[in-house]
């Protein structure tokens, strides 16, 4: 028996017990996000075509105070809704104009999903919160996007957010939480589009259909979250529209329809590609994330009368969650690899309601195995990336034997851990290890190497170098990257000779190796080239090209501005 004092003590000693336990919980959660997400995120430039063309969108509308159109290189630019600029306009009033700053919208973003995941789970699945939302934060396309100024990880975020509020009105049958599933399927339209209320649409009428609840669709629609949901996305829609008549005709026949339909931005890959780029997005978990999926199928079994709330429900709502984008996208003849990370949160969900199963019992020698591979056999590419990015290959030799031994160490340690009674839970925190581990390598060794070869800032920088003013730039048979990456680091827009824009006056000139000073292209006789510098990673060459009708460097008032290498 307890005596009054104790039986008064103990809820107030829980009480206490639990606060500690929640801030813990919170204190590593952002620690992990900030490190997966934030760290480093200004060794490497903007990547790709992408990045950069984002980045300079957000900054030309900031210049124009114009909150409505997309503009780049003071032009319109339709393809995507706005979503993505408003947060990166933000992030430069704040932080400043940079490369890094266009990156923030994506770090805030992952990590609003990854505080979600752990709320709802909380909510839903307490004990095993912290399990599901450091297992998103440390999926391999989770940290990929999350540090890329790209609207994909909005969309993710959005939609992620979305699905899991529909699950909470579901079970609380709160219409709250059905707001908030419109509400951020509203801001997935506007960060990508249509595609946002498609996958939440097809996701709920085939959970309905197989659950043989055809009443859950009507009861979805509901009035007040469908007028809320175009109270949030349909006025930027109207005012572009208004602004800009061609908006209809490229974003959603073009970028929408098109794009889905046919390959006319030559983006067409096989069909089986999501299946491949699914697995690789889920590193690490992407073995117990196939285990949950062989389990919960093994398991559901539709007979009409299991409760759609319960632990039935769940894991078949998250496995059609997880295949629906991927079927989708897979039908499309439009392929790229950020297409499917919305659906990729309902595979790491999936391991965490796995681990709450399996939490008294062993995880199994062949899985612990496997899962151990997976998480460490990227460690060892990781501690190599120099060597791999000058030669393609990995090394024979003592670095590469050194670096094999660090992830044999790290994968028997995890190994002997995780098939020990504590076993399931410690899966979240030995498989952060080699995760860490290799974010770190990756940055810290291949940092600099890496902004060398994929993006265009050391180019620009080396430019800048040469270049007193800022002439006119353009490019000659470069690939789009530098082209973008160039416009953004520049701050002007490029010309391209291949679409036939040659700059009026005097202007830079990036080309690959081996264009001749002497025998320039045709369309620049009357014009003299001078030789300025030469990029090597990119094996690139940048030169001074003359107006028209000057015979020698000297004659042109624009050289004044120009200095020379040594």
């Amino acid at each position: 028996m307890l005596s009054e004092g104790e039986a008064v003590n103990r809820p107030v000693k829980a009480q206490e017990s639990k606060l500690p336990r929640q801030l813990t919980d919170w204190l590593l959660i952002l620690g992990f996000c900030a490190f997966l997400f934030g760290f480093g995120l200004n060794y490497i430039g903007l990547i790709g075509a992408d990045e950069p063309r984002y980045a300079q969108i957000a900054r030309e509308m900031l210049a124009r105070h114009d909150w409505v159109t997309p503009v780049l290189g003071g032009k319109p630019w339709l393809e995507k809704p706005a979503l993505y600029y408003w947060q990166a306009m933000l992030s430069y009033i704040v932080f400043g104009v940079s490369d890094w700053a266009a990156r923030m919208p994506s770090v805030v973003d992952a990590t609003l999903m990854v505080v979600a995941v752990y709320l709802f789970l909380r909510k839903f699945r307490r004990g095993f919160e912290l399990d599901g939302a450091l297992m998103t934060a440390s999926a391999a396309a989770v940290v990929g996007f999350s540090r890329a100024a790209s609207t994909d990880m909005p969309l993710a975020a959005t939609f992620t957010i979305g699905m899991l509020a529909w699950w909470t009105w579901l079970e609380s049958r709160k219409r709250v939480y059905l707001l908030a599933f419109y509400a951020f399927l509203a801001l997935g339209m506007l960060a990508k589009g249509p595609v946002a209320p498609l996958l939440a649409a097809l996701i709920v009428l085939l959970f309905a259909v197989v659950r043989r609840e055809h009443r859950l669709l009507l009861q979805t629609l509901w009035i007040p979250g469908i007028a809320l949901f175009s109270a949030i996305s349909l006025p930027w829609y109207v005012l572009v529209q208004l602004r800009n008549p061609e908006f209809f005709r490229i974003f959603i026949l073009e970028h929408n329809l098109a794009r889905f339909a046919t390959d006319l931005y030559h983006h067409d890959q096989p069909f089986w590609y999501y299946l491949p780029v699914s697995l690789l997005g889920l590193v690490p978990w992407v073995v117990f994330t196939v285990a949950a999926v062989i389990e919960s199928v093994r398991l559901w079994r539709v007979d009409g009368q299991t409760s759609l709330h319960s632990e039935k429900g769940w894991n078949a709502f998250l496995v059609i969650w997880l295949i629906v984008p991927i079927a989708l996208f897979s039908i499309s003849r439009s392929k790229l690899p950020g297409y499917i990370l919305p659906a990729l949160p309902a595979g790491t969900l999936l391991v965490a309601e796995y681990v709450r199963r399996h939490i008294s019992s062993n995880l199994g020698l062949p899985l612990i195995l496997l899962h151990s591979m997976a998480a460490c056999l990227p460690l060892i590419p990781a501690l190599m990336i120099q060597y791999i990015l000058r030669f393609h290959r990995l090394p024979w030799g003592p670095a590469l034997y050194v670096s094999t031994v660090v992830a044999l160490v790290i994968l028997v340690t995890m190994v002997l851990t995780l098939h020990s009674s504590l076993g399931a839970r410690m899966l979240r925190f030995v498989t952060l290890i080699p995760v860490v581990l290799t974010v770190a390598a990756v940055l810290k060794i291949g940092g600099a190497m890496l902004d060398e070869r994929l993006t265009a800032r050391p180019l620009a920088s080396d430019i800048n170098r040469v270049e007193a003013g800022l002439l006119p730039a353009a490019v000659y048979h470069v690939p789009r990257e530098i082209e973008y990456g160039l416009a953004f680091y520049r701050n002007q827009p490029i010309d391209n000779y291949d679409r036939g824009e040659v700059p009026a006056g005097a202007h830079l000139l990036v080309a690959p190796d081996g264009l001749d000073p002497e025998n320039p292209p045709t369309f620049l006789n009357g014009r003299r080239v001078s030789l300025l510098g030469t990029y090597e990673p990119g094996h690139l060459q940048y030169f001074w090209v003359s107006a028209p009708g000057a015979k020698t460097a000297g004659d042109m008032d624009d050289m004044k501005d120009m200095h020379h290498p040594d």
